[in-house]
């Protein structure tokens, strides 16, 4: 496999992907729409994306954008989608359309044209889990329901045991643990992993599903307000504004830097053992919303005053982070880039961006539609 296609590869985490593929010396090309939320009013090439990247400027829902991009390509990574949560409810129709009309597209070509694609490698989400895997001291390991409204307006932020009420801990959730997504967002991803897997049984193309847990690092969209709470907090500590700490600042992600999620990547292309496997990509560590917001401002030595007022989002989970033991023993992947030096490098990074403040109009479009 020397010719790689991969959708959506102008971006953050695709970028990344093509320049560790080019410097194992695979052909690169990338179908990519250039985004204006993502790459700005004027949608031009990335400068960080590497002029050795063949730029197919396209729509992943459009058959003649994909059929020209497939032509002579190996093995395909499907990144083409819209992400981010909050904005996915109310954005309804936009996320279900890129996200599973575009594979289901992919797919369609893949299905009915003449090609030579032995394998398919999709970007999911650790949004498909909903919240994590906890236990229970009186009744085990459980895996409870979202939290109502009602109860988030009361702040009661902890999830209890949905048998007998007691505090839960959070536990690492694995691949097998049920499917239970809480957003618009998250329902798409489960989509496009059913159509994968689907068709790669059917076909008999292998495949690879890597679910994503919290991704941070450099040529995050730090402009974009709905994804990307790393870059959300450097833009606002750098800009000097408070950054709101929803609920209580405890909510407990994984986050993963760009770096080691692009080891996974290249593991699942090369590694035949992870072919038809889901795997988990993180870090394996827990850590909560105030932590990242802490460093981040620390590092900055930032005057932003971290605001806490009880706000929340619908959609948000309390707690989910990646057991990796599954990807280790099967995909290969071993995560080698610690928090503090992944958020030195964000730091570094973002100081040389041309920062737009719109996180107000982000919460602003949460808040009319009673979503937060």
């Amino acid at each position: 496999m020397k010719r790689i296609l991969i959708t959506g590869g102008a971006g953050f985490i695709g970028s990344h992907t093509a320049d560790a593929l080019l410097a194992k010396g695979f052909q690169v090309r990338v179908l990519d729409c250039l985004d204006q939320q993502i790459h700005g009013i004027e949608r031009k090439r990335p400068a960080y994306l590497d002029p050795r990247v063949e730029l197919f400027i396209g729509d992943v829902r459009l058959r003649g954008d994909v059929i020209r991009a497939l032509d002579g390509i190996d093995a395909v990574y499907h990144f083409a989608a819209q992400t981010g949560v909050g904005q996915s409810m109310y954005d309804i129709h936009s996320y279900c359309d890129v996200n599973i009309s575009g594979t289901a597209m992919l797919l369609d070509v893949l299905a009915n044209t003449e090609h030579r694609v032995g394998k398919i490698i999709l970007s999911s989400s650790r949004a498909v889990y909903g919240e994590g895997t906890y236990r229970c001291d009186a009744c085990g390991i459980v895996f409870p329901p979202t939290r109502s409204r009602e109860q988030l307006v009361n702040h009661c932020w902890e999830i209890g045991c949905p048998t007998c009420g007691k505090p839960l801990s959070p536990l690492p959730t694995d691949e097998e643990k049920p499917l239970s997504p809480i957003s618009i967002y998250a329902l798409t991803k489960q989509v496009q992993e059913d159509l994968v897997r689907t068709f790669s049984s059917t076909y008999r193309l292998p495949s690879v599903i890597l679910r994503y847990f919290n991704v941070y690092g450099t040529r995050q969209a730090i402009n974009n307000p709905y994804t990307g709470i790393g870059a959300i907090f450097a833009n606002r500590a750098l800009s000097g504004q408070d950054i709101h700490i929803y609920e209580d600042g405890k909510p407990g992600r994984d986050f993963v830097n760009v770096r080691d999620v692009v080891q996974a990547n290249v593991c699942a292309l090369e590694n035949d053992r992870a072919e038809n496997g889901t795997f988990n990509v993180g870090s394996g560590e827990r850590l909560t919303v105030l932590d990242l917001a802490t460093l981040i401002t620390k590092k900055l030595k930032s005057r932003s005053k971290l605001e806490f007022n009880g706000q929340f989002r619908m959609g948000d989970i309390r707690d989910c982070y990646a057991d990796l033991t599954k990807s280790r023993e099967i995909l290969g992947y071993r995560p080698t880039v610690t928090f503090a030096e992944g958020i030195e490098e964000l730091i570094a990074w973002a100081r040389g961006e041309v920062l737009e403040d719109r996180f107000m109009e982000a919460e602003s479009a949460l808040r009319t539609r009673n979503l937060m």
